[in-house]
C-alpha cells in the first residue's frame, strides 16, 4: 500500500471593508469575521487549530494588509494574488456567480490547485514609502487635470486653477522631502538607493518606486524580475502560426515609472543608448526597442542590488 497522504487544508479569504469571509477547502466550511482588530485576532486564533497549508486572499487596495500582517507574524503562509488571476480561475472552473461566499471558496480552491508562493511582506519603511508614493501620484494626476483645464477656462477661473496648482506643487514638494527623510532614516534602504541612483538616467522617482513597490529587486534573476514587472515578452504561437510577442500583466506602477526613466536613460546612459540605437538600426519599432531597453535597465538595477555594487564598478 502507498503512503497515506496527509490531509491538507487550504483557506481562502475574501476581504471587504467591513468583513473577512473565510472558506476552508476541501471541507467547504464557511466563517465570517469583522475586518477589525478584534475580528483579525479571532481569525488568527482559529488558524492555530486549522494549521492551514496555504492561505490565499486578493489584493484589495490595501484593505488586506492588516490581516496579512497578522497572519504572517504567526508564521502562517499567506499569498496575495491578483484579482484578475483569481477571477479567471473561477471562470475556468465554472463558477460564474460572484458573492463574498463564492469568492472565498474560489480563493481556497485556487490555493489548493495553483499553490502560489507565499507573499513576502514589506518592511515598515517599505509600506510608508508605498503610501507616500501613492499619494504623490494622486497629486500629480490632479495637477495634470488642472493644467489641462487652463486653456478652456475664463480668466477668473484660471486664477483659481493657478492657485490650486501652486498648492499642489507645494504638497508634492513636501512629499518628496518626506520620501528623502524616510530613505535617510534606514541604512539598508539608503544604501540601496545610492546604488540605484548611481546609474545614469535613474532619478529619485524610479529609485523610490523600485524600493517601495519591488522589494524582490536583487533576489530574483533577470528573467524572473522582468516577468514580475511585466516587461518580459510573451509568446503567442499556435501550430504553424507565430504571433508577435507582447508584454502583459505585472506591476503597472513600476512599469510606467520605469518607462519614463528609460526615456531619459537612452539619452544619458551610454550603454542603453547604444543598445536602443542598435535595435532601431535593426528595424525594430520604437515601442519594441523601448520595452527591450526597459528590460535591460531593470536587469542592470537588479544585478547592482544582488551583487552590492555601484554602476561605476560595472565592467565595460
Amino acid at each position: 500500500m502507498g503512503k497515506k497522504q496527509k490531509n491538507e487544508l487550504f483557506i481562502g479569504i475574501d476581504v471587504s471593508k467591513t468583513s473577512l469571509d473565510v472558506c476552508l477547502f476541501p471541507t467547504e466550511e464557511y466563517l465570517s469575521f469583522e475586518n477589525s482588530e478584534k475580528g483579525i485576532r479571532a481569525l488568527v486564533k482559529k488558524c492555530k487549530n486549522w494549521k492551514p497549508e496555504l492561505i490565499v486572499l486578493e489584493a484589495t487596495g490595501g484593505l488586506e494588509n492588516a490581516v496579512m500582517a497578522s497572519l504572517a507574524l504567526k508564521d502562517y503562509p499567506v499569498s496575495r494574488v491578483n484579482p484578475r488571476q483569481a477571477r479567471d480561475f473561477a471562470k475556468a472552473t465554472g463558477k460564474l456567480a460572484k458573492t463574498d461566499k463564492v469568492d472565498s471558496l474560489m480563493l481556497a480552491h485556487f490555493a489548493q490547485a495553483i499553490r502560489p508562493e507565499p507573499t513576502e511582506l514589506k518592511s515598515e519603511i517599505g509600506l510608508q514609502l508605498e503610501h507616500v508614493l501613492k499619494r504623490r501620484r494622486q497629486l500629480i494626476n490632479m495637477r495634470t487635470k488642472e493644467k489641462n483645464r487652463l486653456s478652456s477656462s475664463p480668466q477668473g477661473i484660471k486664477l483659481n486653477i493657478n492657485s490650486h496648482i501652486e498648492w499642489l506643487n507645494k504638497q508634492i514638494d513636501d512629499l518628496d522631502n518626506n520620501l528623502q527623510e524616510l530613505l535617510a532614516s534606514d541604512e539598508e534602504f539608503s544604501q540601496k538607493a545610492e546604488k540605484l541612483e548611481s546609474v545614469p538616467g535613474v532619478g529619485p522617482v524610479l529609485r523610490t518606486t523600485l524600493l517601495a513597490n519591488l522589494p524582490e529587486l536583487g533576489t530574483l534573476n533577470r528573467k524572473q524580475i522582468a516577468s514580475l514587472v511585466g516587461v518580459a515578452p510573451l509568446n503567442r504561437d499556435s501550430g504553424m502560426f507565430r504571433g508577435r510577442r507582447h508584454i502583459w500583466g505585472g506591476r503597472s506602477e513600476v512599469r510606467s515609472t520605469l518607462y519614463m526613466a528609460c526615456m531619459s536613460a537612452i539619452r544619458s546612459n551610454s550603454k542603453l543608448k547604444v543598445f536602443y540605437n542598435r535595435l532601431i538600426d535593426a528595424g525594430k519599432a520604437h515601442k519594441v526597442a523601448m520595452v527591450a531597453s526597459m528590460r535591460k535597465l531593470l536587469g542592470i538595477l537588479n544585478a547592482l542590488i544582488a551583487n552590492d555594487q555601484y554602476w561605476s564598478e560595472q565592467p565595460a
